[in-house]
């Protein structure tokens, strides 16, 4: 007994970083500070990662069987070492919209909805919580995001299609003109679908991993740089799997070029079929492995910063 209430009490007060959901008598972490915490880590993760996310997006809006070595070698015949990082402002105004909110809500949930007792947090309800605030995040950044995979993927149309953003502003500012407002928000509904199926991948799988490697004493230190490696690398591996064919349709409707007034796509259903009908099943998991990389790593950077910002600013924990 004295055993199993010790290993209880190790599960549910280690959740620690911005997991920890155990009741304490710190002073609570106001959910605006917490997106603003959310976002600077965003930025700092972005800065190592982005050079994924553009060969994902490259591979992604490309028709054919291009891989990760043959894209990277297209950006730089192109547009040199530079062009890893198209679209890098675009990225740091997703992490001040989508990555505030995602991460900040979640972390916000998981600390308001924690059982008085102590107990661990049911894993139904952290899939719960990350859908909605991925969800949430995803329809508030989605103009970011467009602007991402405009950027991004421009040298991938015909040299007579491409829009030559000279940056976010930019980017932005010119959709609305051309195309109107609400095309700041083409394909929201599956860049919503992707992040819910994301959040609620990416957050609680590796909030539920932490919890058990600690629990089953594989690690020490639920806080420990492996612990997380471990946790954020079995999370991206089903995140990937789950949110990866909402992310194809999502980049492929964000880019399209609009020839005559008409667009290449109706919507994401057409999105789907013609993406199907051209390249096969395997077409919705294209660019697995740029993502996978990105997100494993992303993911750890992003929680550390989180971890340390809140704890220098607040004193307290994360979570």
């Amino acid at each position: 007994k004295n055993n199993s209430q010790h290993i209880q009490t190790r599960g549910t007060s280690s959740q620690g970083c911005w997991y920890n959901n155990m009741p304490d008598s710190t002073p609570s972490v106001s959910l605006p500070t917490r997106m603003v915490i959310s976002s600077f880590a965003g930025m700092g993760a972005a800065i190592f990662c982005h050079p994924l996310d553009v060969l994902r997006v490259q591979i992604q809006v490309g028709g054919g069987k291009a891989g990760i070595v043959d894209a990277a070698k297209t950006i730089f015949r192109e547009n040199g070492p530079k062009g890893m990082y198209a679209g890098i402002g675009a990225a740091f105004l997703r992490q001040w919209t989508y990555g505030s909110c995602r991460m900040g809500i979640y972390s916000t949930l998981l600390k308001s909805q924690a059982p008085k007792d102590g107990s661990p947090i049911p894993f139904s309800k952290k899939m719960l919580f990350g859908s909605i605030s991925g969800g949430i995040g995803a329809f508030v950044g989605t103009p970011s995001e467009l602007a991402l995979v405009r950027i991004t993927g421009d040298n991938k149309l015909p040299p007579e299609q491409r829009r030559a953003y000279t940056g976010v502003v930019d980017c932005v500012q010119r959709i609305a003109r051309e195309e109107g407002v609400p095309a700041l928000w083409r394909g929201a509904t599956v860049t919503v679908l992707r992040a819910m199926a994301l959040a609620s991948s990416a957050l609680a799988v590796t909030s539920e991993t932490k919890e058990q490697l600690f629990q089953r004493g594989i690690v020490s230190d639920i806080n420990s740089l492996p612990c997380l490696f471990m946790s954020t690398t079995v999370a991206s591996v089903f995140a990937n799997f789950a949110s990866l064919p909402f992310d194809v349709v999502k980049s492929r409707l964000q880019n399209m070029a609009i020839v005559d007034g008409k667009p290449a796509y109706t919507g994401m259903l057409d999105c789907a079929a013609q993406s199907l009908a051209r390249e096969g099943p395997l077409v919705f998991w294209k660019g697995f492995t740029p993502a996978f990389i990105k997100l494993a790593p992303y993911t750890t950077i992003s929680l550390v910063l989180v971890d340390k910002l809140t704890f220098a600013i607040t004193g307290t924990s994360a979570m």
